[in-house]
């Protein structure tokens, strides 16, 4: 707000608009210029209101500046008319397309649809913020009637946009348009940390996979990508490919989504997913997922005994993982894993406790006292917090 004061002062000084926000034109600043100049700080000058534009004087940039942003309607109407002689006063227009009073929001709208579509791409950013507001699917409508008829050129700068809300809009109107090819598709699905664009572009990816019955390395790039959703989608695509026997590698996925598709593609092949999971679990070097996916889909009376010995397993994450396979086994015994709760692993610590939740009130009271202690580590602190809350 301070630096959007100072740009509306600036402006009464009759400096540029680009002068008085000091290079600072983000939509945000757009944003808050609007508001300092209706609402000025506790701290203005008593009953500061921006100066008028004199009648008989020639308009000038600052001055129209401030009359778009003037707390009067009328004032605010009557500037619309002159937006068109200054091209950098153009995120004003946008702003009063949202505007309160129909009059102002009407007229603004009007001369938004006139201006050309390099000027809405440009302010692409400000435009999908006043989305938000109730008053704003205007401008954003006319922004992707511009994208989605306008040269291709203008879409791809907006893919690489800092501002995630203009990302997002420019890869739906690229996947829309097909202006993206798969494997590109699959590297962005792969490599984002946006679910909202991993879910696009790998949807879009495998679609495109499923269309032309080329692979090209698509599903392999998405079978091994950051997101767990990203790999689910690529395991799902071997069983339109018929790669089945491709699923089985994810069936010691560390993603329970992507466990279960693989199981449902490796059936799908003619094969049960169940004896490889025994299988996996019964050797000395045991994947985590596999004793995870034991209890997923084993059996209580043949596979509860399996998931009891690797909870005492060397690797911290197959006892974790193990005391998860209990839990989905419904084979937990307070008994077994209460001494996990003074595990070295503080991944063991949370699942243990997660799993022993429902068995809180067979704990006794003070064994779990003596752990919420300041010597303890804050893992089992908060394992015993929990239990203890629960137990009540």
């Amino acid at each position: 707000m301070d630096h959007a004061w100072t740009a509306a002062q600036r402006l009464a000084e009759g400096r540029p608009v680009r002068e008085a926000l000091g290079g600072r034109d983000s939509a945000a600043d757009w944003v808050a210029l609007d508001l300092a100049v209706r609402y000025p700080p506790w701290y203005a000058a008593d009953r500061w209101v921006p100066p008028l534009p004199d009648r008989d004087a020639a308009p000038t940039e600052p001055g129209t500046a401030l009359a778009l942003c003037h707390r009067d309607g009328r004032i605010r109407g009557a500037a619309l008319d002159r937006v068109s002689r200054y091209p950098d006063l153009l995120p004003l227009l946008v702003v009063r397309c949202t505007d309160w009073a129909a009059p102002v929001r009407e007229r603004a709208r009007a001369l938004l649809a006139e201006a050309p579509p390099a000027g809405l791409v440009a302010q692409a950013e400000l435009i999908l913020l006043l989305d938000r507001r109730e008053r704003g699917g205007f401008a954003a409508e006319q922004l992707g009637r511009a994208l989605r008829e306008g040269p291709a050129e203008a879409v791809h700068p907006l893919l690489e946009s800092a501002d995630r809300a203009t990302r997002r809009f420019a890869h739906r109107v690229a996947v829309e348009r097909g202006l993206l090819p798969p494997l590109r598709l699959a590297r962005i699905a792969a490599r984002s940390g946006d679910a909202v664009l991993q879910d696009l572009c790998a949807e879009a990816a495998v679609a495109a996979v499923r269309g032309t019955g080329r692979d090209d390395g698509v599903l392999g790039i998405l079978l091994t990508g950051r997101s767990g959703r990203v790999r689910a989608a690529g395991v799902t695509a071997l069983r339109r490919a018929g790669r089945y026997e491709e699923a089985r590698a994810h069936l010691t996925d560390r993603s329970g989504v992507v466990r279960a598709c693989a199981r449902y593609v490796v059936r799908q092949g003619g094969t049960d997913p169940l004896p490889l999971y025994r299988e996996l679990c019964a050797g000395e070097a045991v994947a985590p997922g596999a004793a995870a996916g034991l209890g997923e889909c084993g059996d209580l009376k043949e596979d509860a005994g399996t998931l009891w010995a690797l909870v005492r397993h060397p690797d911290p994450a197959v006892r974790a993982q193990a005391v998860n396979g209990l839990r989905a086994l419904d084979a937990v015994r307070w008994e077994g894993l209460a001494p996990l709760l003074d595990d070295p692993s503080s991944a063991v610590v949370r699942a243990a406790t997660r799993a022993l939740l429902p068995h809180a009130a067979e704990f006794p009271v003070e064994w779990l006292r003596e752990r919420d202690s300041p010597e303890s580590r804050r893992a089992v602190r908060v394992g015993a917090q929990r239990l203890l809350r629960a137990a009540r």
